[in-house]
């Protein structure tokens, strides 16, 4: 027997891990600093797999309905006096597997988490469209809820997130906040962000785009005087772009660059990076929406964003000139920078030349 998930989970935050996999046949393991590291000496079977799988549903207070029908399934719950953990449940070669990342009680500090205040500004916006993009697993959720949490802050009003599933739990400061989870609280992404729009929000916070009827709602709800944060799994703010635009037919995607032009705000790309000291390092990519931008938008000249970005001044942070930083300061490896770089051979030549 493999042990109890609550002791599984705690074992995990020992070792600062960010992800317990659990899949029948191998031991349990966590991923710490980018590494895999058992937890368990034993491997797993599917029985007692069962077991830890119950388990999580019963702290989520939810029944395996969902997982039974379609095979898979996505909720968080909470251990008391230890974290909230966001999970999925899976069938692979016949057997349950699960997998559940750490998401910590209270909202994360944008300080400890190394976003940049470029990032942070963007929370003073009070309409448009934002984008927060990157791979899964590079912290997207984390600069989403520390966006909110300064809106929620700093100024009046009704928040409302759309989630699958709710990561961190934001408290009423200054705003009231509706945290909506998809599919318990609501069917679709869709259906609750047109469902938003009829609650009166200041602030809308979507946890993904994930299809074309969602990503034009949400241009809508940008496009009517809303802030509306949402995520892609992209990289770079061409890239996404492009991804936003190719969503739609191509008769329609004209009027979609016309649209997006007038309502993106800014694009944020980040990654995560190994350091020197082994440990994780968040780079970013800052891209806001000037009118130069939006004629590159609009007229479909998304290749030549990358150079606007570079060139663009304070409020624009390029992916390749943070890598070259953090080369220069002696934080990362030549080799790990030019791996992640969009063009590699200039992060080498910006390192030597910067003060």
């Amino acid at each position: 027997m493999v042990g109890v998930l609550d002791d599984i989970l705690r074992k995990a935050l020992e070792y600062k891990g960010s992800d317990v996999f659990i899949v029948p046949g191998a031991q349990i393991m966590t991923k710490a600093s980018g590494k895999m590291i058992p937890i368990t000496e034993d491997r797993a079977f599917p029985a007692d797999i069962a077991t830890l799988v119950d388990r999580a549903y019963e702290l989520a207070g939810r029944t395996r309905e969902t997982m039974d029908a379609e095979g898979d399934d996505d909720f968080s719950f909470a251990v008391r006096d230890l974290s909230r953990f966001r999970c999925n449940t899976y069938r692979q070669r016949g057997s349950l597997a699960m997998t559940c990342r750490v998401v910590a009680f209270g909202v994360p500090n944008p300080i400890d988490r190394h976003i940049p205040d470029v990032v942070m500004r963007l929370a003073d916006l009070r309409s448009g469209m934002i984008l927060v993009t990157g791979p899964a697993g590079s912290g997207k959720s984390t600069t989403l809820a520390c966006m909110v949490d300064k809106i929620n802050q700093t100024r009046d009003g009704h928040i409302i997130t759309i989630e699958d599933p709710i990561e961190y739990l934001h408290p009423h400061k200054k705003c009231i906040v509706s945290q909506r989870e998809v599919p318990g609280d609501a069917s679709s992404f869709a259906r609750a962000l047109r469902a938003a729009l009829r609650q009166a929000p200041d602030v809308i916070m979507l946890g993904e785009m994930r299809d074309i009827e969602t990503i034009s709602t949400a241009i809508t709800a940008a496009e009517t005087g809303h802030l509306l944060l949402s995520s892609l799994h992209t990289l770079g703010a061409a890239k996404t772009i492009d991804r936003v635009i190719d969503a739609f037919p191509a008769n329609q995607q004209n009027q979609i660059r016309a649209q997006l032009s007038m309502v993106l705000r800014a694009v944020v790309s980040q990654r995560l990076i190994l350091t020197k000291d082994g440990t994780l390092y968040p780079v970013f990519e800052v891209m806001r929406v000037n009118p130069a931008i939006q004629n590159l938008i609009r007229e479909g000249k998304t290749h030549q964003i990358d150079n606007a970005i570079f060139g663009g001044g304070e409020d624009m942070l390029s992916m390749d000139t943070e890598l070259a930083r953090l080369v220069k300061d002696g934080k990362i490896e030549k080799e790990a920078a030019t791996l992640m770089a969009i063009h590699p051979e200039t992060v080498e030549r910006q390192a030597r030349f910067m003060r």
